[in-house]
C-alpha cells in the first residue's frame, strides 16, 4: 500500500535516512521504533507530503485516506466538545455542522426571505448525511469520547474548556472517528489514563484499516501491533511480529553481526600479514597483488550499534519507621462531588501501592494529601518517624531553573559531587553528549520529568509519592527506573497507566470507585498481577 524506495533524506549534515526501502501492506499494523532523532517523525511526515525525500519515491495509493494524530494540537474553541470530535468524520462530518447552521438559520426572523432556499438545501443535507450513515455518527462520537474518559457533561461542553492534555484526547477522536483507510497515530497512549489506553487497545485491535504508529508503551504495542518497523542507521528494517518479537530478533541479529564482523577481521588481518611479510618478496608479487585487489573489493562489515543504557547505582535510602503514612477517617470533596467520606488507610514499610480508578475518582488528590501538598476536609494525615518523602508529580518539575543547564541544575543540587557522576546520573536518564548543556528551559515536558525524576532519586528518599511517574519516558528509560525501583528498599504510593510498571511494581493495590464510580475503596493485600487474576480486570470497571 504504502512503499519507500530507496529514499534519501538529509538535514544539514545529519543523514535521516539512506537509500532506505520499505513497504506498509494493506492491513498490517505495524509499530514504528528508533532512537530519539532517527526519523520516526519525518517518516510520517513523508507518508502525508508534508515533506518530500532529497532523493528515492514515497508511494501513496490514490484515494487513500490518512487519518495522523501527532502530538501538536491546533487551537480548539467555540463549539461542544462533541462536534470537535465529529469534525474528524470526513464527508459526514461536514454535512453534521453544515445541518446545524441551517437549523439556526431556519429558526433566525431576520433570514425569512431566504426560507424557501434554506430549506431545499436543507432537505439535499438531510438526504446525503442519511444515506452516509450521519444519523449514527453522534452515537459513534459519544462511545469514542466515553472511551477517551470524557464524562457526559464534557462531551456537551465547551471544548476551549479543556486542558491540552484533554484537547489531545478530543484530537484523537476525531482521527478515530475519520475511520480513514490508514492511522497514522505519534505517541496516541500519552495522555490517557489506563482505562482510556485499555479502551484504545481494543479499539485498534478490532480496527479494519491498516496502522502505523509509535508508543512507549510496551503492553500496548504488544497487544495490537503485527510487525515493527525499526529505523537504524538510516535504514527502515522489517521485522513480523510484535515487539517482543522485535527485541528477540533484534538482539540475534546483533550477535550474528557481531560474529560477522569478528571472522570478517580476523581474515583481514590474516590476509594483511601475508602482504606485509612477503611484499618485498620477487617470487610472491603477483600473489600479493592479487590479495591486496581482493581485499579492496570486500564490502567490510561494520559493528551494530549498541543502544547503552547508562548504569546507575542509586544509594539506598534510610530506614523509616513501620508506619510509613496513617490516614484516618479523610473526607474531601469539591463542591457538591465528595470525593472521600470518613476514608482509613495504612501504609507500612516496604509496601508498594499502586493507586487505581477512573478520572475523578480521587487519585491525585489522594497523593496530594500524602504529600502534605493538600489538607482534607475532615480527618487527619499522619506521617511516621524518620520519614524522608519525595514527591513527584508534574507540578513538581516548576522546582527546576529554566536558566540552568541540564548539568548545571545536577552540580547546584548536589555540590558535593563530582561531575562524572552528575553526567553518569544525567546519562541513567538518556541526557548524553551535548544534552546535558541543553537549557532547562528548551527541553520538553518529557525531559523536564526525566531531570525531575532523576534528581529525586540520587539522594533517595525513604517515602516515594509518585504521580504518573512514566509519562513520556522511553522504553529503554522506564525499563532501567523498573528495575532500579525493584530494589527500592523504601516504601511507595503511586499513580501509574503504565502496566508494565503495575506488574513489575504493584505489592498492593488500592482501587478508588469500584466499578460503578461511587463503591468504596477497594484495599487488595496482594500484588497487581494477582489484582487482574482475581477480580478480572486490568483497570476499575473494565472487564477482560
Amino acid at each position: 500500500m504504502i512503499s519507500f524506495s530507496n529514499v534519501n533524506k538529509q538535514y544539514g549534515k545529519q543523514l535521516i535516512f539512506v537509500e532506505a526501502s520499505w513497504q506498509l501492506n494493506a492491513g498490517e499494523k505495524c509499530g514504528l521504533v528508533g532512537p530519539n532523532g532517527a526519523g520516526k517523525t519525518t517518516l510520517f511526515r513523508m507518508i502525508m507530503n508534508e515533506e518530500s525525500p532529497d532523493e528515492g519515491d514515497v508511494t501513496v495509493p490514490k484515494r487513500t485516506s490518512i487519518g495522523y494524530f501527532r502530538q501538536d494540537v491546533e487551537e480548539m474553541a467555540g463549539r461542544p466538545v462533541l462536534d470537535e470530535a465529529i469534525a474528524g468524520s470526513g464527508r459526514a462530518g461536514e454535512l453534521h455542522h453544515e445541518l446545524d447552521d441551517l437549523q439556526r438559520a431556519m429558526e433566525d426572523p431576520a433570514r425569512m426571505d431566504e426560507m424557501d432556499k434554506i430549506l431545499e438545501r436543507f432537505g439535499e443535507v438531510q438526504e446525503e448525511y442519511e444515506h452516509l450513515g450521519g444519523y449514527t455518527l453522534e452515537a459513534q462520537a459519544r462511545e469514542v469520547l466515553a472511551g477517551l474518559g470524557f464524562s457526559e457533561s464534557q462531551v456537551d461542553g465547551d471544548v476551549g474548556a479543556l486542558s491540552g492534555g484533554w484537547k489531545m484526547r478530543v484530537a484523537l477522536a476525531r482521527v478515530l472517528l475519520g475511520r480513514p483507510d490508514v492511522l497514522l497515530m505519534d505517541e496516541p497512549t500519552n495522555h490517557l489514563d489506563i482505562e482510556s489506553i485499555i479502551w484504545l487497545e481494543q479499539f485498534l485491535k478490532t480496527y479494519p484499516g491498516t496502522l502505523l504508529m509509535t508508543s512507549h508503551d510496551r503492553e500496548f504495542m504488544n497487544g495490537i501491533v503485527n510487525k515493527i518497523a525499526e529505523i537504524d542507521g538510516g535504514e527502515i528494517i522489517g521485522y513480523s511480529g510484535n515487539y517482543d518479537f522485535y527485541e528477540r530478533e533484534r538482539t540475534i541479529r546483533e550477535t550474528n553481526q557481531t560474529a560477522a564482523f569478528s571472522r570478517q577481521q580476523a581474515m583481514l588481518a590474516k590476509e594483511q600479514r601475508f602482504i606485509e611479510r612477503f611484499k618485498t618478496h620477487a617470487a610472491k608479487a603477483a600473489q600479493v597483488q592479487s590479495r591486496m585487489k581482493a581485499l579492496d573489493k570486500i564490502e567490510k562489515l561494520e559493528l551494530p550499534k549498541k543502544r547503552t543504557i547508562v548504569k546507575f547505582e542509586f544509594r539506598a535510602p534510610p530506614r523509616s519507621g513501620d508506619q510509613v503514612v496513617v490516614l484516618e477517617g479523610l473526607s474531601k470533596k469539591y463542591g457538591q462531588r465528595v470525593i472521600y467520606k470518613d476514608f482509613s488507610m495504612i501504609v507500612r514499610r516496604g509496601e508498594r501501592w499502586a493507586v487505581m480508578g477512573r478520572n475523578g475518582a480521587g487519585k491525585t488528590t489522594l497523593l496530594r494529601m500524602m504529600a502534605g501538598a493538600l489538607t482534607p476536609d475532615t480527618g487527619e494525615v499522619r506521617l511516621g518517624a524518620s520519614l524522608k518523602m519525595g514527591y513527584f508529580a508534574q507540578q513538581s518539575l516548576d522546582v527546576l531553573n529554566p536558566d540552568l543547564t541540564v548539568e548545571e541544575q545536577l552540580m547546584q543540587d548536589f555540590p558535593h559531587e563530582g561531575v562524572g557522576s552528575m553526567r553518569s546520573l544525567a546519562g541513567a536518564f538518556q541526557f548524553s553528549g551535548d544534552d546535558v548543556d541543553k537549557k532547562i528551559r528548551s527541553l520538553s515536558g518529557g525531559e523536564k520529568s526525566r531531570l525531575a525524576m532523576a534528581r529525586m532519586l540520587f539522594d533517595p528518599p525513604n517515602f516515594l509519592v509518585l504521580d504518573e511517574p512514566t509519562n513520556h519516558l522511553d522504553m529503554a528509560t522506564k525499563e532501567m527506573l523498573i528495575e532500579k525501583l525493584k530494589d527500592f528498599e523504601g516504601t511507595m504510593v503511586f499513580v501509574s497507566h503504565d502496566r508494565t510498571f503495575l506488574r513489575g511494581l504493584a505489592s498492593r493495590v488500592l482501587e478508588l470507585g469500584g466499578d460503578s464510580g461511587s463503591a468504596a475503596p477497594l484495599l487488595y493485600p496482594g500484588p497487581y498481577t494477582e489484582y487482574v487474576a482475581s477480580l478480572g480486570h486490568e483497570a476499575p470497571g473494565l472487564h477482560v
